[in-house]
């Protein structure tokens, strides 16, 4: 069980969290698709829930804190020095929709909205270093974003993480990876998604099964948007959960699944 207990370098995709209507029929819904079992950090902390494979912080879900807000996923990005980061934000075009703010014995952090629209998080770790457990179904293992303007969209997280980025072999034309500190860390690639569906960032998990996740999506009330189909890196899908928040599976070759 690869685990991780030092803070992720800075730029690098280190959590994932979920704001919807009701956090438990939520859990209900992710729980089987995942293998997760949560944790309520209490009242003190809205109620938000950990979700764990085998006893590791993998991501979360919480309440909407304004009406009338989409349900969606956020993706962070570790920082370390949120305060100078949300700087950056802004001087490179984007805003900070929630400014920086200490979440007591845990982090520091900040939500941001890049110039294109796509919001995301910033975490800066103390006492909680993000995603503890990785490469094991159950975890986040790929984080893209997917925007209009591809251009404006190197520029500003170039700017403000200092990713780096590289066409990636097999993938669509416009489709990016990025790199923190030499090492791959996620993707950038143009719009996708259901019509309507604003710029954004995509959380990937790693599932023993993808044809399976996506039928259990389905049995709770989730649906397709793409897939399930192998790639050059895997076979993954895209879905939508019953509130409407994209988030995607992904996985093995199809072949490897099956065991032949």
């Amino acid at each position: 069980m690869p685990t991780r207990d030092d803070p992720w370098p800075p730029g690098t995709p280190c959590w994932a969290d979920l704001a919807v209507p009701d956090v438990r029929a939520a859990t209900e819904f992710y729980g089987p698709v995942f293998g997760w079992s949560f944790v309520d950090s209490g009242a003190q902390f809205g109620h938000y829930h950990i979700a764990r494979p085998r006893d590791r912080a993998a991501a979360a879900i919480g309440s909407l804190q304004q009406e009338g807000q989409p349900s969606s996923w956020t993706v962070y990005l570790a920082s370390d020095n949120v305060d100078a980061t949300a700087k950056l934000v802004g001087a490179a075009g984007g805003s900070v929709l929630i400014d920086p703010f200490d979440v007591p014995g845990n982090g520091r952090m900040l939500v941001g909205l890049d110039p294109c629209g796509a919001s995301f998080g910033v975490w800066q770790a103390a006492g909680q270093i993000g995603i503890e457990i990785y490469d094991e179904p159950g975890s986040l293992v790929w984080a893209e974003a997917r925007l209009t303007d591809l251009a404006a969209g190197r520029c500003f997280y170039t700017a403000v993480f200092g990713h780096t980025f590289q066409p990636s072999p097999g993938m669509p034309g416009d489709y990016e990876t990025f790199q923190v500190g030499g090492r791959t860390a996620g993707g950038m690639g143009g719009k996708a998604g259901p019509a309507g569906m604003p710029d954004h960032w995509l959380p990937y998990f790693s599932v023993a099964d993808v044809d399976a996740a996506v039928s259990t999506t389905e049995h709770g009330g989730g649906a397709v948007v793409t897939g399930p189909r192998d790639m050059p890196f895997g076979r993954m899908a895209v879905l939508i959960d019953p509130f409407g928040a994209a988030f995607a599976v992904h996985g093995g070759p199809a072949h490897e699944q099956q065991g032949t």
